[in-house]
């Protein structure tokens, strides 16, 4: 065997497991976006590890396997900076997206600020299937080819198919994937492959959100792959599994990285005995928290950055408090995040002129000693953790804050005081995934990783009456740990709409089984497996009820 990394691609940094052919671990963190040193941080890590000169290629021969976990697709999401797409609709409906369901996060705001669709044209197909399949008005071909033309020489690319009714009958939708490949759109996204499930805004929203970041996730991917000379790649997806770069899609990769820390929080507490247990992913840029109490928890529906995704992914909340959430005094009240300093400039210790964060608090409290860091920071990149221009930064905020309050508070006050919220807010976003869903936090170990974890564990245990904490030796590079433990998968969806009874059990079963077996080739052409596991789940509703519950439907084996 070659040589196996396992790479977490994060905003702030970019941390890296190496196992080498005998078997040794190495470890390596290293800034996200350092332009004056380095193009890619994951590239450069690799090659700094295998000790390669800036000149010399890189010896895919010696890779096994890289393993991966990118915020391409989230950035790209967050940032509004994926491939500009065209939606192809049936014709009535071409604002429907926009309408969505009426939901207002904040019900008594007077100013909705809605967020921006993802793509840049619509187009209505004139087209109308029923819901039992009858052709109201047969696919009009010319229109639509005139319409995908007009669309592709104004500049788009990218196309997202969306029809009513398209998840049971899909014929409309594969004559329009005909039709734009023929007009020469590289990137066509069909609802009822992407997303085969009823009602259109869901199923709608995703194919849109697939054909977006698709292409940015693609070229990413292409581009390390380039760069080390076609080595074996697998990336890691929202649902806890690897996939190939084939078969890899841009509503699958949203929670690539945060992923993979679930998966190595839930396997090393196991390994240490705690079936129970709450993920704590403090980075630099967020902290992402996660409950298991024996099982992943799954979400099959999720709004990220005012998206609606209806793919089923690992259950994260995510908060935007992590080392490097910017501290600040609005006039009023101290404030923490959620805007980030990122990985450049960074936190104000890093010497690169970054504004006060949480982590410089941790360096003027002495939780952070510079001593124990490399010399990587600074301009040059050579320089220590800069320390004394936390400690002005600070002063200088200290008296602005106590001339605005009236009383006097120390730059050591201000530090905790600053740290108090980030706890605060972590703390919060836990109580969120377990007290309110019913779940005794006290019975659960805090399962601690991240860069910045270890700074602020025991205080958010303290805060939830969690008497235990997990810290794995490798908690600083979990994530991309637990990328490396992660296995291929593949997950499918498909819709059945039947009552559950003993008359319809037999059709329902073959059907899942047909779904099962027709994954498992794909997975078996994919990468060459020869043991494959299957897990079957359900999602029953009862009649008139639009609350789907999710439950196991028993192993293949006992199916068949």
């Amino acid at each position: 065997m070659g040589w196996q990394f396992w790479i977490d691609r994060g905003g702030t940094f970019t941390d890296i497991v190496a196992v080498s052919p005998h078997g040794q671990l190495t470890t390596a963190k290293l800034l996200s976006v350092d332009p004056a040193h380095y193009a890619d941080s994951a590239v450069h890590g690799m090659r700094s590890i295998l000790k390669l000169r800036p000149d010399e290629s890189f010896p895919a021969h010696q890779v096994d396997v890289i393993k991966v976990g990118t915020t391409v697709a989230t950035n790209a999401l967050l940032e509004r900076k994926g491939e500009p797409t065209a939606l192809a609709i049936t014709e009535g409906l071409g604002d429907v997206l926009r309408i969505g369901t009426q939901h207002r996060p904040h019900l008594f705001d007077l100013n909705i600020v809605l967020p921006d669709m993802l793509y840049a044209r619509v187009i209505e197909v004139r087209e109308r299937v029923s819901a039992q399949g009858k052709i109201l008005r047969p696919l009009d071909l010319d229109h639509a080819r005139k319409a995908f033309s007009a669309a592709f020489d104004s500049g788009l690319r990218a196309l997202a198919i969306v029809l009513m009714h398209a998840d049971r009958f899909p014929d409309h939708e594969q004559q329009l994937e005909r039709i734009a490949r023929e007009v020469g759109f590289s990137q066509v996204s069909i609802s009822h492959r992407v997303s085969p499930v009823m009602k259109i805004i869901g199923r709608g929203d995703t194919t849109v959100a697939d054909a977006y970041l698709s292409p940015k996730l693609r070229q990413y991917v292409d581009s390390l792959s380039a760069k080390t000379n076609g080595a074996r790649l697998y990336v890691m997806q929202s649902n806890g599994g690897l996939a190939s770069p084939q078969r890899l899609q841009g509503k699958d990769a949203v929670l690539s990285g945060p992923a993979g820390g679930v998966v190595g929080v839930s396997e090393t507490a196991r390994t240490a005995g705690y079936h129970r247990v709450i993920g704590f992913d403090m980075g630099g840029t967020s902290t992402d928290v996660s409950h298991n109490a024996g099982a992943t928890e799954w979400a099959y529906e999720t709004t990220v950055a005012g998206v609606r995704l209806r793919t089923p992914m690992m259950k994260i909340h995510t908060v935007a408090a992590g080392g490097g959430s910017i501290c600040s005094f609005d006039g009023l009240r101290l404030r923490v995040g959620p805007e980030s300093a990122g990985s450049h400039p960074g936190p104000a210790c890093y010497g690169k002129g970054g504004p006060l964060t949480v982590t410089d608090c941790n360096v003027l409290l002495g939780k952070i000693h510079p001593t124990h860091f490399p010399h990587v920071f600074g301009a040059d990149g050579r320089q220590p953790i800069n320390s004394a221009v936390v400690k002005e930064k600070l002063a200088v905020l200290a008296r602005t804050v106590s001339q605005a309050i009236g009383n006097t508070t120390s730059p050591e006050k201000l530090a905790a005081d600053f740290i108090a919220i980030a706890v605060d807010n972590m703390a919060r976003a836990i109580k969120r995934i377990s007290i309110e869903q019913g779940h005794d936090v006290s019975a659960y170990a805090l399962g601690c990783f991240g860069g910045a974890g270890g700074q602020h564990a025991c205080l958010v245990a303290e805060a939830l009456d969690m008497p235990t904490v997990i810290i794995h030796p490798m908690a600083g590079v979990l994530s991309a740990y637990g990328i490396g433990l992660a296995r291929q998968s593949i997950t499918r969806q498909q819709s059945i709409e039947q009552p559950l009874s003993n008359a319809t059990l037999p059709a329902i079963t073959a059907r899942m089984i047909q779904l099962a077996e027709r994954t498992e080739q794909e997975l078996r052409k994919d990468v060459g497996l020869s043991e494959i596991e299957s897990h079957q789940r359900l999602h029953l509703r009862a009649a008139g009820s639009d609350t789907a519950l999710t439950i196991s439907f028993g192993r293949l084996q006992d199916m068949a």
